[in-house]
């Protein structure tokens, strides 16, 4: 069975600049040692996120507007989080490898639970501002991430892996109770006019 593929955004063309999208070289034929390459070059810097599968590379520098919505959502999931009392810790671009094979740095992801000695996240989101790239599902697999979020066109798609492969869910295990539509209808607003309603809106259905 085929892997669910988020539905992408209209392709930029080879070579087209535009300053609302993200920036994406790939080089295929890269080894491991090259991918290692890279992230040692990086060093420190948040940027850009390079991730690896099977022999093709990814350097991305995310635009304003992809980083904004993943900021926004962070913080919305902590205000759930603090509201719901549940215990969680945000791990932002992690560096997940799974050598020889795939690597990645998602937008944001968290570990719940009081345990945060997990060599994993438990959960990654991604934002998918500008389409191309590695297949960021399949890399995550061969990782065993147990959910990936995907927001896509003003609303999130939750991926669970289940038997070594992700499927499809209405709603995520980590946070079963939290309305996704709920949260993306806060992320127009002003940073901190969205964290004080999306709060409200949370107290008035407790």
């Amino acid at each position: 069975m085929a892997i669910p593929q988020p539905h992408p955004p209209p392709a930029i063309r080879p070579g087209e600049y535009i300053p609302t999208a993200d920036q994406r070289v790939i080089v295929h034929g890269a080894s491991w040692a090259h991918y290692e390459a890279h992230l040692a070059m990086r060093g420190e810097r948040s940027v850009p996120r390079i991730s690896y599968l099977r022999g093709t590379l990814e350097l991305m520098s995310p635009s304003r507007g992809h980083e904004r919505i993943t900021s926004w959502i962070g913080r919305l999931i902590e205000v759930y989080a603090e509201e719901r009392d549940i215990q969680l810790a945000p791990y932002r671009s992690w560096t997940l490898k799974h050598p020889g094979e795939a690597g990645a740095e998602p937008d944001e992801c968290y570990v719940f639970g009081a345990d945060e000695t997990k060599e994993r996240p438990d959960l990654v989101i991604e934002v998918v501002w500008t389409s191309g790239g590695l297949d960021k599902l399949e890399i995550y697999r061969a990782l065993e991430i147990t959910e990936v979020w995907f927001w896509i066109d003003e609303r999130i798609e939750v991926h669970a892996l289940r038997a070594g492969r992700y499927e499809r869910a209405d709603r995520s295990r980590w946070l079963p109770e939290l309305d996704l539509a709920l949260l993306c209808s806060f992320l127009d607003r002003p940073f901190v006019d969205a964290k004080r309603e999306f709060r409200a809106a949370l107290r008035r259905r407790s």
